[in-house]
């Protein structure tokens, strides 16, 4: 059995300095960035470019797009220094593979007939999130684990939805994921992080407890 304090932590829809620098510092494994403007969580890219040539470079950059086209992705790869994608929109598995970077592919679980998309993007690291009509993620609602035991999954997965440091154990030893991922969980405010969350949140997972 996967060692839960191996499991990678991503702290999701940063949007300063200070939250970005806590996550670094707590000993988070990528930072997400999100440049979909209707997102509570958008950062414009001038400041992610700041907040990024600050941190360690060991330290994984992902920018969160929604159905944004190539142009627009290629630009803010080039602006920022974002190192990944993570498509979370209606992307097809070919945008996918034109994309000049590594892809996190966001599938959004309402049901077990959601994992039946997983296989049109093969090869691709892929993130369960909660499923909600009016929004693409950051909904601090969780969606039933045991579904993803349903079928087999090939390649990393990344789990999404409503986890926070009481619950990411729980979900961990369910799904055995290769990372979590979290925006509300450790927020006081949409874009704005809890440091004691945060710290909460990495140490349950280090600490396997």
């Amino acid at each position: 059995m996967k060692n839960i304090s191996s499991t990678k932590i991503k702290i999701c829809g940063i949007t300063n300095m200070e939250d970005a620098q806590a996550a670094a510092d707590f000993g988070a494994d990528a930072l997400g960035f999100i440049f979909y403007k209707q997102s509570k969580r958008y950062i414009d890219p001038e400041v992610a470019k700041r907040i990024i040539s600050a941190l360690p470079p060991f330290l994984a950059k992902v920018g969160v797009f929604v159905n944004q086209d190539l142009d627009e992705i290629s630009e803010i790869k080039e602006m920022t220094g974002i190192q990944v994608a993570q498509l979370h929109g209606d992307e097809t598995a070919e945008f996918a593979s034109l994309l000049p970077l590594e892809v996190i592919k966001a599938i959004r679980v309402k049901d077990k007939s959601d994992l039946d998309r997983v296989a049109q993007y093969s090869g691709q690291a892929i993130l369960f999130d909660t499923y909600s009509d009016i929004e693409y993620g950051g909904t601090g609602k969780s969606f039933d684990w045991e579904i993803l035991k349903t079928k087999p999954i090939s390649g990393d997965i990344i789990l999404s939805g409503g986890l926070n440091p009481d619950n990411v154990l729980e979900a961990i030893k369910i799904v055995k994921p290769y990372a979590v991922d979290v925006s509300s969980g450790v927020e006081i405010a949409p874009g704005k992080k809890d440091h004691k969350k945060i710290k909460k949140f990495i140490e349950a997972i280090k600490n396997g407890h």
